[in-house]
């Protein structure tokens, strides 16, 4: 069965029922939208802030692929089998984009018999938290341009304007546009452009508050542009606008609780892509967890060169979080195509390309451990097509280079096919937890951090820009030099060429565009020539999605 057909199969539990059967939480403290999802309220979380945390788990994975890695697949399962095996767990996730749903990627709840569920709504519209997110953000664009046709007593430069708008949805020709075109009753036209929801600093705001008055000040503090003259930055609290903003988003903030397959609870919330933000879902879901449960699994988007190195370095270093352990994902399929095989001829047996991909997995592996400090579990999310000879291979080599390896049939088996995961993870977490470090002081300039970044995580031998660039760079690590750096750049590859598998060495990173986010507090560094709204490939999944005439969705992945 596809993954949307076995979601729909699904035995569910009530998610009332199910939150006071686990955890204790009163049907008082939910907020249900339907019978299987439901909103946490602020006021119950704020009761738990005096339990002691949980032990948390990172799950990340190596360089993308067309081949799928299946990292959030991975978490499910080993938080099913977690909880199998006796231990209190639950997994926190991130929301799916409507952009990579009709797109090319497809959803974000799983696969196989390990996923969250009702699979369809969580795909889809879910709680409506990301029309929230998109409707916030593009109330401050219209504001802006409202306080401008009305006199412009801030003095904005509408040529300074930095704050685009924002869909959810892949749309190139919305990149690039001119506004306010048809004459005086549409105010001053001016260029500007959309960038997908999921890179707008509303929702890394929102993933990274923790309460609605840091919500509010937070949106007060965004820099939309600047003025004539001086250029001094114009904040949304000048526009008068972070009230209104958080009005909208007063209900989304609060997390979503949902299930797995195997009816454990579970959080989804917050949805910021990893390679053009800082990719983690949201802080106020993740504490949450930690109260409830006596071990939590989280997610960081793409590989562990981008949503694991931001998990560690904007994450941990702002909400104080401390993992113990991180699973690096990866799949025998994935490896094969980094030592430049073909998609259509990975399920044959191939020795040598799989030893020469190796080298990306073993690049992830020693990031993870040199320079994040975490001991690390390195998950085989398995195939049938994986042949003896390649699961002996591959595990000599991460076993020679001191990793502990797990082959795990979670997708086919569900969390009785992760148990040998689950086990691993949990004696590090009991016996040998990590004690994570940052991989730059916060004292370096914004300059410096890039090049950390792009040196020792990435393998990049040189970093770029050319002279404007440097320049907003220097005029911003004045103001807002101890910020982190949210580097934007391809998730396929260590380089900023997609197209350059394994794990390159020496490249150049040229930095093409800076972004200030000073209310989420990091500055976004752009490589290469990295977009913030993607397109739609040649024949997108949108072409494949359809509902029946009983109202059922098919043809989600």
């Amino acid at each position: 069965m596809s993954d949307i057909e076995i979601a729909q199969k699904a035995n569910k539990k009530r998610i009332i029922e199910l939150a006071n059967e686990q955890y204790g939480i009163g049907n008082e403290h939910l907020e249900p939208y339907g019978h299987y999802k439901a909103k946490l309220s602020l006021d119950y979380i704020n009761s738990l802030k005096d339990r002691e945390d949980g032990k948390l788990i990172l799950t990340t994975a190596i360089s993308p692929t067309p081949a799928g890695e299946g990292k959030t697949t991975t978490t499910v399962g080993l938080g099913d089998a977690m909880n199998r095996i006796g231990k209190k767990t639950i997994i926190c996730l991130r929301e799916p984009s409507l952009g990579p749903c009709f797109g090319m990627k497809g959803g974000a709840a799983g696969g196989g018999y390990a996923q969250v569920v009702p699979m369809e709504d969580i795909n889809l519209h879910f709680t409506g938290d990301f029309h929230a997110i998109g409707a916030a953000h593009n109330l401050l664009s219209a504001m802006i341009d409202n306080h401008i046709n009305h006199g412009n007593a801030l003095d904005i430069d509408p040529r300074l304007i930095t704050w685009k708008r924002v869909l959810d949805m892949n749309d190139r020709a919305l990149r690039d546009i001119v506004i306010a075109l048809g004459g005086t009753a549409n105010g001053f036209p001016r260029e500007n452009g959309f960038d997908i929801t999921v890179a707008s600093e509303v929702m890394a705001i929102f993933c990274l508050a923790t309460s609605l008055a840091d919500l509010k000040e937070r949106l007060g503090r965004i820099v939309i542009g600047y003025t004539r003259g001086e250029r001094k930055p114009v904040h949304a609290a000048d526009l008068k606008a972070n009230g209104a903003m958080a009005a909208l988003l007063k209900d989304a903030i609060k997390p979503n609780l949902v299930q797995t397959l195997e009816n454990n609870l579970a959080f989804v919330h917050g949805g910021p892509f990893a390679n053009i933000a800082h990719g983690c879902n949201s802080v106020t879901a993740t504490q949450t967890a930690l109260k409830l449960a006596d071990y939590v699994i989280t997610e960081a988007g793409f590989g562990a060169d981008l949503g694991a190195e931001k998990f560690i370095d904007i994450k941990c270093r702002k909400a104080g979080l401390k993992p113990s352990v991180v699973v690096l994902v990866a799949t025998i399929r994935a490896l094969k195509f980094h030592g430049g095989i073909a998609k259509e001829d990975l399920n044959n047996e191939n020795l040598d390309a799989l030893e020469k991909g190796m080298v990306n997995l073993e690049r992830h592996l020693s990031n993870i451990k040199e320079h994040y400090g975490l001991p690390c579990v390195v998950c085989i999310n398995h195939f049938t097509f994986d042949t003896d000879a390649e699961i002996k291979l591959l595990t000599e080599k991460v076993e020679s280079l001191g990793g502990k390896i797990v082959v795990s049939k979670h997708w086919a088996d569900g969390g009785a096919g992760a148990e040998d995961l689950a086990r691993a993870v949990v004696d590090i977490v009991d016996n040998n937890p990590g004690q994570h470090k940052f991989v730059y002081d916060e004292n370096l300039s914004l300059w410096e951090k890039i090049e950390t970044v792009a040196k020792k995580i990435y393998g990049a031998g040189e970093v770029t820009a050319n002279a404007k660039v440097r320049a907003e760079i220097e005029q911003l690590n004045r103001n807002y030099g101890n910020f982190p750096v949210c580097m934007a750049k391809t998730q396929m590859s260590f380089s900023t060429d997609p197209a350059t598998r394994g794990a390159p060495s020496g490249h150049t990173v040229e930095i093409s565009e800076v972004r200030l986010a000073n209310g989420a507090g990091f500055m976004v560094a752009i490589a290469g020539n990295m977009m913030t709204m993607p397109g739609l490939p040649k024949v997108p999944a949108a072409e494949n999605i359809d509902v029946d005439d009983n109202g059922n969705i098919i043809g989600l992945f």
